[in-house]
């Protein structure tokens, strides 16, 4: 597993792998709040008292909160969670005074906000005993030691919620019998494409993942303004896989979740190392792109608060990158997660501009930052005069609305010199440096003044 999260040991690789594919088979994750989670939490916290109380499941790197009571539990990395702590005990955990407790010193900072002074939680487990998340209750008050009977009802009101999972994964069950893949009885393993889900389990699971980054520059003094994160995967035998070849399917399997939620800790980890290592690079935002499944769940803004918290950086050097086409189907909700995001202080830049739906009507609804235009239209532009005028247009209604641009995709002297010209400030491409691994990144990040090589006159030394 990577280790952006939490560590597991070898020897209990086979467990968490049984107790995520129990996870999985439920469907719960990707999933809104239901009501049936929501009595049970009510009828835990009226009985034991609890000023609130709270029910999570959790995949390999973060918390899933489906039901609050009384007060909200934000969703949080998995790394320092109660759900550790009851993984690690394979049972309930008691403490009587989390900001005094050595248990519950690494809690308090995510969960004060509650007025929290005393937990208990119970695992919620699967039939083959695997632990899939965790019923909590929170007292504002010291709490005595719980009873064995107390603690036996508590987890059995536990059991109530996988009762609940299990109804959840037949009614899945049912429907995909009934609707499923019509040819899949004839379909044949041999034919069946790369890479699996399976495949794309290990992946993550292995480490297999890596983030190339790739400069965003000022076209007026070629100064590394910022960067964009590109995910690869760095297969043993197939070498670099490029996104397009497994993105698709992550989406399709809901694997685009754990791998974006590692993503996004990865870049908030490495912005921190950059800064460590010169603290003038705190200038230096970094984009990172979401998905339209990654964008649509819940708690994505609480999410992203957390490891901002976690990794110690500010919030404008961390840039959440999305697509229209993401945005678009569900305006209201985008609109309401687009605003907690813009609360947080992230940079929100709409990626690949033009490409989707009516922009000009849409983009006065969106608290953007920045504009990057399509290297569709960018590689275009020489072609004749409507390909430059659409760049001309974004260029200047971003101008008019206080937005700044990056051009995507300049491969040419000419596509560079015609964006100069038309008072574009940002511009990526192949021109100035393709995607780079880390190490690459960071020496070029060691430039005097962070200024690349003047295209116009230089050999490209970053090919």
């Amino acid at each position: 597993m990577p280790e952006t999260e939490f560590e597991i040991d070898e020897t209990d690789r086979q467990r968490e792998d049984a107790r995520l594919a129990a996870l999985n088979s439920t469907g719960i994750l990707d999933t809104p709040p239901e009501p049936a989670y929501d009595a049970i939490t009510r009828l835990a916290a009226e009985y034991f008292h609890a000023n609130s109380a709270a029910i999570s499941f959790a995949d390999e790197h973060r918390i899933w909160v489906k039901s609050n009571w009384c007060a909200v539990v934000r969703e949080l990395p998995r790394k320092d969670s109660i759900f550790n702590l009851v993984l690690t005990q394979d049972g309930p955990i008691l403490i009587p005074e989390v900001s005094t407790s050595p248990q519950g010193k690494a809690l308090w900072p995510r969960i004060k906000h509650l007025n929290v002074v005393s937990l208990a939680s119970v695992p919620v487990r699967s039939d083959g005993g695997s632990i899939l998340g965790t019923l909590t209750l929170f007292w504002n008050k010291p709490m005595h030691e719980m009873q064995p009977e107390a603690i036996h009802t508590l987890e059995n009101m536990a059991s109530l919620v996988f009762s609940q999972l299990e109804l959840r994964r037949l009614r899945n069950t049912l429907s995909k019998n009934k609707h499923g893949n019509r040819h899949s009885a004839t379909a044949s393993p041999a034919n069946k494409s790369w890479p699996s889900e399976a495949d794309l389990r290990q992946a993550l699971e292995l480490g297999q993942f890596e983030l190339y980054y790739q400069p965003e520059v000022d076209l007026a003094t070629r100064r590394i303004a910022g960067l964009e994160a590109l995910i690869r995967w760095v297969h043993p035998e197939r070498g670099l896989v490029p996104p397009i070849e497994f993105i698709p399917l992550a989406e399709e399997n809901g694997l685009i979740l754990p791998i974006g939620d590692w993503a996004l800790a990865e870049v908030c980890g490495q912005i921190e190392k950059w800064c460590r290592e010169d603290p003038c690079r705190v200038s230096l935002r970094v984009g990172v792109n979401l998905s339209a499944r990654q964008f649509s769940r819940e708690g994505l803004a609480d999410h992203v608060e957390a490891l901002l918290a976690q990794s110690g950086i500010s919030s404008r050097q961390l840039g959440l990158e999305m697509t229209e086409s993401s945005l678009i189907p569900n305006l209201r909700p985008a609109l309401s997660v687009l605003g907690s995001l813009r609360r947080l202080g992230v940079s929100l830049l709409m990626d690949d501009f033009g490409t989707g739906y009516s922009s000009l009507n849409y983009l006065q609804s969106f608290p953007f930052d920045v504009l990057k235009i399509d290297l569709s239209f960018v590689q275009r532009m020489t072609e004749g005069d409507q390909p430059l005028q659409i760049v001309r247009t974004i260029i200047e209604l971003a101008r008019v609305m206080g937005m700044d641009v990056v051009a995507e995709g300049i491969e040419t002297l000419e596509q560079y010199r015609l964006l100069r010209q038309m008072k574009c400030r940002y511009g990526q491409g192949y021109l100035f440096a393709r995607p780079m691994t880390v190490g690459a990144i960071t020496e070029l990040l060691r430039l005097p003044g962070r200024v690349l090589p003047d295209p116009e006159t230089d050999e490209l030394a970053y090919p």
